[in-house]
């Protein structure tokens, strides 16, 4: 944790990773002004709490602001692009809409880096942390995978067809089956939470939406392993 307002302008203005910042409901002040700032320039969530919430999180004089650093550093979603197609490679990332068990997202980020996935992007809000459990659930592999934090997937889309990646969702009725894709192509896929799935704005925004075909009538298969057999269907289709 970073604590007060001073500290957590300092870390913000020479970049240190932050995940996110508690801020007192009721915060006033010349400092208050520029964290929110920046927090916003660098798409880190600032969450507004009671002062329990942050008395819970430390004893120490917080001055009604606690920063939680983070276990990874984001990289600007453009720049990823940038170095993958400079690096001779064709783009094959995760798009991840409300997903927030932390033992998903590890274990996708798990199956990102085993099938050649070269980045997964995230939104600022409405997914789970990247702690100590995600990292240990990815068994490093969010360590060794691009990490892009965006404050709007759909403009995050923008910027994936702007540079001519395809933009594809796992939609359980659609009618398009995974193996009918063509993943060979530059393509992010975006994975929705198990309970509403893809965000509806999102899917009116992808290019292709495909299911997973089932054998039984199960309702449907984990996020985690669902995207394992999406990344390897693409690691496949680009090895044969």
């Amino acid at each position: 944790m970073v604590i007060g307002r001073q500290p957590i302008l300092e870390a913000l203005k020479i970049g240190k990773p932050i995940e996110r910042i508690y801020m007192l409901r009721s915060a006033t002040g010349d400092i208050i002004p520029q964290i929110i700032e920046l927090a916003q320039n660098n798409s880190i969530p600032v969450n507004y709490v009671p002062v329990e919430k942050l008395n819970a999180l430390t004893q120490a004089n917080h001055q009604g602001c606690i920063a939680l650093t983070s276990n990874v550093t984001y990289l600007d979603l453009q720049d990823v692009i940038s170095h993958v197609i400079e690096q001779g490679a064709t783009p094959l990332f995760l798009i991840l809409d409300g997903i927030t068990d932390v033992r998903n997202i590890g274990g996708i980020a798990r199956s990102a880096v085993c099938c050649g996935a070269q980045a997964i992007i995230i939104p600022d809000k409405g997914i789970a942390a990247l702690n100590e459990e995600a990292m240990k659930s990815s068994a490093g592999a969010l360590e060794k995978i691009a990490i892009c934090r965006v404050n709007s997937l759909n403009k995050a889309i923008d910027t994936l067809h702007l540079n001519g990646i395809k933009v594809l969702s796992s939609e359980m009725e659609a009618p398009a089956k995974l193996y009918d894709c063509n993943l060979k192509e530059p393509v992010a896929v975006i994975m929705g939470s198990e309970d509403k799935g893809v965000y509806p704005a999102l899917i009116k925004a992808s290019d292709e939406l495909f299911h997973i075909p089932m054998a039984g009538s199960f309702e449907s298969f984990n996020v985690s392993v669902a995207a394992g057999i999406i990344l390897y269907e693409a690691l496949k289709q680009r090895t044969v």
